[in-house]
């Protein structure tokens, strides 16, 4: 059975709408979820370790004030596009469309004001949230009024995230959750001794502003080989890298499929990531500096925690042998991913 209780969070200043931000509260019996209506932010997920202690894995902010303040996306539903766009710049039925710059050269998940910071309609399930929003036309320079619903439900130690649009103009279209996650709970110094693995034979290359080479680079033989466990700081250590940000490509099916797990064995907390999507981005914080100070008054160092983002390859709409990033009129975008928590 699955609890789902709704509560004011705060408000938007003036400048903003002044709307009201609620916190929906999904609970289990294994796990509690809390997401806001502002970004469709996962603000807390709380899970067992093997001791039967529930701890909160995901990195984020006590207060509404730490969400409205600059921060890496922290538990954000990210849109129109997530990753990055090369140079802000795509074209759609030959008409080029410029893009606003807010990652050096490109554009990075959606742009100033992406879907990260904008209030959503909210709709209680009987086992989670329904969120939905109209992105217009022209909304930071993507095509077409765009129609977003994204669905949260909570079934044991399982967390649905679906996804659906529909637009009025051909449009691309991305959409991830930008949640970072560190099962010694959030707070913690880093995240070397957790185990990761992700079932991918490829993976892109990046330049570097971290936009894809338009190679697909096998895996076999390099530090991106994550197709068995490794330990993640002394496979840093052992390759020398600074850590991961890039897109592993996954198996190109439509269908649910396990595609990468990580786990705490100090504390025995395990997450596995199941997606209907053709690439995830491993990022481990390597933008985490010390600076921000988040749930507890806790700061936040590089490297204390990590993303795993089912998307499309960054770029896509750039590049013709990457997989479709372009949705149309009359077509449904779906696509659904699936955390599992459990302790071994």
């Amino acid at each position: 059975m699955t609890e789902v209780k709704r509560e004011v969070f705060g408000q938007m200043p003036q400048a903003e709408g002044g709307g009201l931000v609620e916190k929906f509260v999904l609970k289990s019996d294994s796990m509690k979820v809390e997401i806001l209506s502002l970004g469709c932010i996962i603000a807390a997920l709380e899970t067992k370790g093997r001791d039967g202690e529930f701890s909160d894995v995901v990195l984020g902010f006590d207060t509404l004030e730490g969400y409205l303040r600059e921060h890496p996306y922290f538990g954000a539903t990210v849109g129109r596009v997530a990753n990055r766009i090369a140079k802000g710049r795509f074209t759609v039925d030959g008409k080029e469309y410029q893009l606003f710059l807010n990652n050096g050269p490109n554009s990075l998940h959606g742009g100033a004001r992406g879907f990260d910071k904008v209030l959503w309609s909210p709709q209680v399930l009987p086992n989670g949230v329904c969120f939905f929003r109209l992105s217009p036309d022209g909304e930071e320079g993507y095509p077409g009024d765009l129609k977003v619903w994204v669905t949260y439900t909570l079934s044991g130690g399982e967390l649905a995230i679906n996804y659906r649009a529909q637009t009025s103009k051909t449009t691309p279209i991305n959409l991830t959750n930008h949640a970072y996650f560190n099962l010694a709970g959030q707070g913690s110094q880093d995240i070397y001794n957790h185990e990761i693995s992700i079932e991918a034979d490829s993976y892109l290359p990046v330049d570097e502003t971290k936009i894809p080479t338009g190679e697909v680079a096998a895996v076999q033989g390099t530090s991106f080989d994550l197709r068995q466990p490794v330990k993640l700081g002394k496979h840093l250590q052992k390759f020398h890298l600074d850590g991961f940000d890039h897109n592993f490509c996954l198996q190109q099916a439509q269908a649910r499929r396990l595609v990468a797990r990580a786990c705490h064995p100090p504390t025995g907390r395990a997450m596995e990531v199941h997606t209907t999507q053709p690439g995830i981005q491993f990022y481990t914080g390597n933008n985490l500096d010390g600076s921000l100070r988040g749930k507890g008054a806790v700061a936040y160092p590089k490297h204390s925690a990590f993303c795993l983002e089912t998307q499309n390859w960054p770029d896509a709409v750039n590049k013709p042998h990457f997989p479709s990033a372009l949705l149309r009129p009359g077509e449904e975008y779906n696509h659904t991913t699936w955390l599992v928590f459990n302790a071994a």
